[in-house]
This record gives C-alpha cells, structure tokens and sequence, in this order.
C-alpha cells in the first residue's frame, strides 16, 4: 500500500508539469521504489554483513560445576564440589581472517545490489525508449496513413473523369486500408509496451500517456571506455571482492592446524581429611591443545586454495565477457546510429521527394499508379526503418551505460 501511495505521488506530480509528460526520471524513481528485488538484494547484504560479525565473534566461556569422589563413606566424607570456567583462546588470528573474509562478502553483496539496481535502471530505460519509439512509430504510420488515403482519393476522382482503371483504384483503396491496418499494429504494440511499463512500476492501472523526451535525438556513446568498465562495472567488482575472500580463506585454512589452547581453571570445596582436618577450598586448572598429528587441515587447505584460483578465473572470465559485450553492443550502436543518420539526412528526402513527383505526375496522368504506390511502399518503408534505427541506437546505448557506469 505505502508502495502504491508512492509511485501514485510520482505520477501525480509528472502529470502536474508544464508538459504534462513523465520523464525517464519518473519512470526511474518508480521502477527502483517498486522492485522486489532490490529489496531482496538488500536482505542479501544484511545477512552478509550479519555473517562478517558472527565470523569474528569469540567463542563463549562455559561455566559448570564438577564434583569428585561423592559419598558418604565415613573415609571420603562427601568427596569434593566446586565451579569452573572454561574458555577457548584462539591462535593464529584465526577469527581475524574469518571476520575479513566475511566482510569482502559483504562489499560482494553490496556491489550485487548495485548490479540489480542497474538492470532495473536498464530495463526500465529500455522500457522508455520503445515507448517513445513506439509513439513515433504510430505517428509515422498515421502521417503514411494519410498519404495513402490521399492516394486513393485522387484514384477514384481520377476514375470518375476516366482517366484511371478501376483495377487502379481498387489496389490504391487496398493500399490505404493496409496502412490503416498498420496504425492499429503500431498502437497495440504501443500499449504492450505501457503494459510492461506498468509491470515494472507495479501500477497495474497505469495507461498510455505522453513522455517527456525525442527520439530523434541520436545518443552519443564512448568507444574508449573499456577501463571505466574495469574499474566501475559492479559484477566485476564483485568478483573482485569474492576472489579477496577466497585469498583470506586459504590463509584461514593454513593456519587452522595451529591448536587453539583450552584454559579451564576453578575452586571447590574438599571434605577429605588430611592430617585429621578437612583439606576445605582448593583451586584447580587444566590447560590444553590439541595436536595436529594426523589432521593438520591438508584437505581443506587444498579446497580453499581451488577456490580461490577459481574465484580468480572468475575474475577473468568477468572481464572477457565484458570487452565482448562491448564490442557487440558498441557495433549495433554504430550501425543503428549510421543507419538513423542515413535515413534521415539523405534517403528518407530522396524518396519523399520521388513520391511527391510521381503524385503530381499520377494526378496528371502521366505516371502510372504503380509507380506512385512502388515509391509510396519505399517512403513507409524507410521512415519505418528509421525509428526502429533510433529505437535500436537508444537500446545500445542503455546497455553501455549499464556496462560503464557503477550505480
């Protein structure tokens, strides 16, 4: 309920703005506050941080009674009865290492729930920029929509004069209600994607609205980056952290055969007689070590140690996958953003100017209607083409930003 009560705040106060418009912002701010597992990322890092305490924690004393020779023979006369107190003195800084090693756990854990933070900060973002791209699909399609709905309107009243067969107007009338259909697409896939935007947010009721923001505006991405991506990605640097750990277990482990000594000390009273007279109160104290004979640790040591040159491969391995994922997205960014850019600047002109030409040249009767609806496919084509190029250049983007920034 509080969650709702939010996310409902956020939303009213987007709505109130001078556009009327949510912003990437707002989505964000909802995204993180809605998320389970952010929440449960953050459980993670509490019970890391609680098992880093309990690894230091020194063992407890044990107090305890103990008792000799109980009887009531006349020669014994009740034996003795007394206390002790028995601590366990760890050697070797044995819970020091624990205790560390638990607290790199913890810096894992907390760079964990960084790396969580972004992939929601990355779906929701990529959430964004279909939505904008898919709102300037639908107004893309429409304007298409538009044209060929004019298109048949100058076939018929071309008919009507006898200037076009009515085969012509037939395909002309087919083709505007193809583009028709193409709007309804284009709107349903729209709505899918405010659906999932709702999923995210956990706003089950919230509808399509305007969005704060232009597609059109081409990103700009950074192809040297690679170490900024070392340096701050947090899935490496969690790596990093449990590799640490692994190293501080393998010093844990060779030094676990080192005994801890046992000191156990105490008083009773001894109801024996010596000398004709009760012997009365009387200390006593045992001290103790255990000797690494036959186990000195040696199968645990050689675990640890293949932890640990696991945990560095992991390292390794983060690091690979990273620059490959990077070349990757970096050359569908490349491609996507080369493609918008041709399309805008230069073919998407072009064939709008080759339609208007064969338009005017239709309605003159002196070009066929299959030339005017050849360059009125190619013109819907390109300006298509075109935002799925700038909805794909957008997605590169988010997913650099998610390998170059540490959230």
């Amino acid at each position: 309920m509080r969650t709702n009560v939010i996310l409902f705040s956020y939303l009213c106060a987007a709505s109130c703005c001078a556009q009327s418009a949510l912003t990437l912002a707002d989505l964000e701010k909802m995204a993180l506050t809605a998320s389970p597992s952010l929440r449960q990322s953050g459980a993670d890092v509490r019970a890391a941080q609680g098992r880093a305490l309990q690894a230091g924690l020194y063992p407890n004393p044990v107090l305890g009674s103990s008792g000799e020779h109980i009887s009531g023979t006349p020669g014994l006369r009740g034996g003795t009865v007394g206390g002790f107190v028995e601590q366990r003195f760890v050697t070797a800084g044995k819970l020091g290492l624990a205790r560390r090693s638990g607290e790199q756990l913890t810096e894992a854990a907390t760079q964990l729930q960084q790396a969580e933070r972004l992939r929601v900060l990355i779906a929701i973002r990529t959430l964004y920029y279909e939505a904008l791209g898919g709102e300037r699909l639908l107004q893309v399609r429409r304007e298409m929509e538009d044209l060929a709905v004019r298109t048949a309107k100058t076939a018929r009243e071309s008919a009507n004069l006898g200037r076009v067969d009515r085969p012509d107007v037939l395909a002309a009338e087919v083709e505007a209600q193809r583009a028709a259909l193409s709007v309804t697409l284009a709107g349903n896939a729209l709505d899918r994607t405010w659906r999932e935007i709702a999923a995210m947010v956990s706003m089950p009721s919230l509808q399509r609205t305007a969005l704060a923001g232009d597609i059109e505006q081409l990103p700009v991405a950074d192809a040297t980056a690679m170490e900024r991506i070392y340096a701050e990605n947090p899935d490496l640097r969690a790596a990093n952290s449990v590799r640490a750990s692994a190293e501080l277990l393998v010093d844990r482990a060779r030094v676990e055969k080192i005994p801890d000594v046992v000191v156990r000390g105490g008083v009773r009273y001894n109801n024996e007689l010596v000398s004709g007279f009760k012997a009365g109160t009387e200390g006593f104290f045992d001290v103790g070590i255990q000797i690494p004979l036959f186990n000195r640790n040696q199968g645990a040591l050689a675990a640890a140690r293949a932890e640990a040159e696991r945990a560095r491969f992991e390292v390794d391995r983060q690091r690979q996958t990273l620059a490959r994922r990077f070349a990757a997205v970096y050359r569908d960014y490349q491609d996507a953003s080369a493609a918008a850019i041709r399309y805008r600047d230069q073919m998407i002109p072009a064939a709008m100017q080759a339609y208007d030409l064969y338009f005017a040249n239709f309605a003159a009767m002196t070009a066929a209607y299959t030339q005017v609806l050849m360059t009125q496919r190619n013109l819907i084509q390109m300006r298509e083409e075109y935002v799925m190029a700038l909805i794909h250049a957008a997605r590169a983007t988010v997913e650099l930003d998610g390998l170059l920034v540490s959230y």
